[in-house]
C-alpha cells in the first residue's frame, strides 16, 4: 500500500539525562535506523528532530519552530513537508522514534488503512494502552488538522477532529523507551555521537 510517514525524533528525552533517544544503539542500529527501516517502503519518509541527526538522502528532515513544542508542532511540521512534495501517498503512518519494536505493528496498520472505507484514521493501543503516535491517517485531513496553532499541544487533542478508530496492535510492538531501564531492556541503550539536546 502506498503510504508516507512521519518519525518525531526530538524531544528533551528529560528522563534519560538529555541523551537523545533516536541515537540509542543496540551494538548495530540506534532507534532511528530501527525505524526508517521499519517503514522502508514509505514514498516519502520525514524524520522530524535535530538538524544534525544521521538520515539517509532520500529522508527529509525537519524541525518543529519553535524547537522543544511538543510532538504535535513536530508532526505539523511533518506535514507541511509532505504537502510541499505536492504528490504525497494518500495515507501518512504517524510514529515517535523510541518504540524498538514499532516494525511489528506496521502490517496491522496498512491492513487497517487498505480495507478502511469511511475511517479518517486509526490510532494504536496494545494492552489497553493507547500510543497516539503510532497511527496511519489519511495524509489530506491530517494535514489539515495539523495546520493549526500545536505549540504544546498533545497528538490526541490535535487529532480528535479527525476521530480516529483505535487498532490493537501486537503486544510490545509500542512499547517505547523513556528510562534507562527501559532502555536496558530493550537492548538499546548504548549512546551514539549526534543530535542536539
Amino acid at each position: 500500500m502506498d503510504y508516507n510517514a512521519i518519525i518525531v525524533a526530538g524531544g528533551r528525552s528529560s528522563r534519560l539525562g538529555g541523551t537523545p533517544k533516536a541515537l540509542l544503539s543496540n551494538g548495530a542500529v540506534t532507534l532511528l535506523d530501527s525505524t526508517l527501516l521499519a517503514v522502508s517502503s514509505a514514498k516519502y519518509k520525514v524524520v522530524v528532530g535535530p538538524e544534525n541527526l544521521p538520515v539517509p538522502p532520500e529522508v527529509h528532515l525537519t524541525r518543529e519552530q519553535p524547537v522543544f513544542s511538543g510532538p504535535a508542532a513536530a508532526l505539523a511540521a511533518g506535514a507541511r513537508v509532505l504537502k510541499s512534495t505536492g504528490d504525497y501517498a494518500p495515507w501518512t503512518a504517524i510514529f515517535s522514534v523510541d518504540m524498538p519494536h514499532i516494525a511489528e505493528a506496521i502490517p496491522a496498520l496498512l491492513t487497517a488503512a487498505a480495507q478502511a472505507n469511511h475511517q479518517v484514521g486509526f490510532m494504536g493501543q496494545a494492552g489497553g494502552v493507547l500510543q497516539p503516535l503510532a497511527g496511519i491517517y489519511r495524509t489530506h485531513q491530517l494535514v489539515e488538522a495539523l495546520k493549526g496553532e500545536m505549540d504544546n499541544k498533545s497528538v490526541r487533542s490535535a487529532l480528535r477532529t479527525l476521530n480516529p478508530e483505535t487498532i490493537e496492535l501486537p503486544a510490545r510492538s509500542i512499547d517505547d523507551v523513556d528510562t534507562w531501564e527501559q532502555a536496558r531492556t530493550s537492548g538499546f541503550d548504548q549512546p551514539t555521537a549526534g543530535g542536539d539536546r
